[in-house]
């Protein structure tokens, strides 16, 4: 490891910790030949996930893209960024253990959109609505019809792929006409 200072290549560790995710190890270092301490980072070197747009290009998996998406669909909604984040860790890490080295980005977006639709109402249908790119709004309230209809039946769970016993609190009460009734 070269000092930063001196370019010298002589140096010890002088403490070692942990950051607190516990994927990286930090290290304080003085160098031998100039006497400065300099901080360094190990971590593992993790493989590069590739999203096959659905265009066919591929890009490496960027995770504050997902985030950004989120945060924008659940703005002014009691959502904590705690939960976000910790979802899209998952997400990422039940990637990699998967040991594939590319996901379609249409599985990320309907985990989003399956993660969106347990948490919050609002936060799902903003989030649908860019995510599915309705031509018209005619187009958007045949997707809510429906899923109100799904819900009715009680087949609106199953639809997203969520198991019977977990939550699924949106109730999509908003879009009923007198027609549905």
């Amino acid at each position: 490891m070269k000092c930063p200072y001196c370019t010298g290549q002589r140096n010890k560790v002088i403490d070692s910790r942990l950051n607190r995710e516990g994927e990286s190890i930090r290290r304080r270092r003085e160098c031998l030949d100039c006497g400065r301490r300099f901080t360094t980072y190990e971590k593992v070197e993790d493989f590069s996930l590739m999203v096959i747009k659905k265009d066919g290009s591929r890009e490496s998996f960027d995770k504050t893209k997902i985030t950004t998406g989120m945060i924008k669909a659940c703005e002014k909604r009691p959502i904590s960024i705690n939960v976000i984040e910790d979802f899209i860790s998952e997400l990422e890490r039940e990637f990699h253990e998967r040991g594939e080295r590319e996901v379609e980005s249409q599985e990320i977006g309907e985990r989003v959109i399956k993660k969106l639709y347990e948490l919050d109402e609002v936060a799902y249908v903003r989030f649908a609505s860019v995510y599915r790119s309705f031509k018209d709004v005619n187009q958007f309230m045949d997707e809510l019809r429906d899923l109100l209809k799904d819900k009715e039946r009680g087949t609106g769970d199953q639809k997203l792929g969520i198991e019977k016993g977990q939550s699924s609190k949106p109730t999509l009460e908003l879009l009923k006409t007198e027609d549905d009734e």
